[in-house]
């Protein structure tokens, strides 16, 4: 994410997303009645019998809708128009949508929080931090997934041909052209600085081996791990294991799922040291109890005492995590709430 432009008297910050990534963040920070300035296309006809074209305008919306169309690597921007130009193309008070790119620049005014602005850095500080790639694998099928900072994407599976029956020459000569199609797939990955290759037995190490003898380069990327399986069953055991946090450093989606199991196990063990739900949270907060508090950010969209609860913690130095409805620690947080607190003391 870039930043261009700001002014805080009319609550502008200009904006210009580098990757789906950043598209998503700002799925997350706009909300209805924001306004937003870009430049957009419009169907215009110079007369009721002429052929609609297509015209090039900059138009300020006034949002209804916002909509993270992660396939279509869009981020669509729906509402009623307050101006724009060429005046002649634009009509005040009619409804269009902006369909927002990577490397497409917007003008968002709004009133923006203090944890609005947080999710603007840390999307500018995502852009910089290499994408994570994890081959899960074993002598028959493998699996890559790539960490990203909306989630786990997974891209896609590969399995060995032949049979186990197969005599140990037909069988070697499967494993080769096996090992030899998946390094020819890992040499077309783009922006991945780490690639971790995990799994059950020797299958993660023989074929470090392999593509060391033929890619020194791609193989000194290479970090070998341990997973009971081939399959999202393993990726989700990396996370929950720490293994991505290590090698990702800080990434998102493997410090949400950790900080999930963290708390979990607290709350198993009837710890008075966790707590979630809006009034405990809220109490804990109020206390200088909380020493930290996760949200999901589906509710500070949505949720007006949620965010109350938010800014009076940020105000009162508590840290804040934000979890991503779509991540699984998200969907864990979801299950109890989507709001809770590690706590410094017990409440009364």
């Amino acid at each position: 994410m870039k930043i261009g432009k700001q002014d805080k008297k009319e609550g502008l910050i200009r904006v210009t997303p580098e990757n789906l990534e950043d598209l998503w963040h700002l799925e997350r920070i706009l909300a209805p009645g924001d306004k937003v300035e870009a430049v957009s296309w419009r169907s215009f006809k110079a007369s009721e019998t002429a052929q609609a074209e297509k015209k090039k305008i900059t138009v300020l919306l006034s949002l209804e809708k916002i909509e993270f169309a992660r396939h279509a690597n869009r981020l669509r921007l729906m509402g009623k128009i307050i101006s724009g130009t060429p005046v002649e193309f634009v009509q005040a008070g009619s409804y269009h949508t902006i369909d927002a790119e990577p490397h497409f620049p917007l003008s968002i005014y709004k009133d923006w929080k203090s944890h609005q602005l947080s999710r603007l850095k840390q999307a500018m500080a995502e852009t910089k931090r290499p994408l994570v790639h994890v081959l899960v694998l074993d002598e028959r099928e493998a699996l890559l997934a790539s960490l990203r900072g909306y989630g786990v994407n997974y891209e896609w599976e590969l399995e060995r041909s032949g049979s186990k029956r197969d005599e140990a020459k037909r069988q070697a000569e499967a494993a080769s052209q096996f090992y030899g199609e998946l390094l020819s797939r890992l040499q077309r990955i783009e922006g991945s600085n780490k690639i971790i290759l995990a799994g059950p037995g020797f299958a993660p190490n023989n074929f470090s081996k392999f593509a060391r003898e033929r890619d020194a380069k791609l193989s000194a990327r290479f970090v070998v791990e341990h997973c009971t399986y081939a399959d999202r069953t393993g990726v989700n055991e990396l996370l929950k294991k720490g293994v991505l946090s290590r090698v990702a450093a800080d990434e998102r989606v493997a410090l949400e799922l950790q900080t999930m199991e963290e708390f979990k196990t607290l709350i198993a063990k009837n710890s008075d040291k966790a707590c979630y739900g809006l009034k405990n949270v809220k109490n804990a907060v109020e206390a200088s109890a909380a020493s930290k508090v996760l949200v999901l950010d589906e509710l500070l969209r949505n949720r007006h005492d949620v965010e109350e609860i938010v800014e009076q913690a940020e105000a009162m130095k508590i840290p804040l995590m934000i979890f991503s409805h779509e991540s699984e620690g998200g969907r864990e947080l979801a299950g109890i709430g989507g709001l809770a607190a590690f706590l410094r003391f017990a409440l009364q």
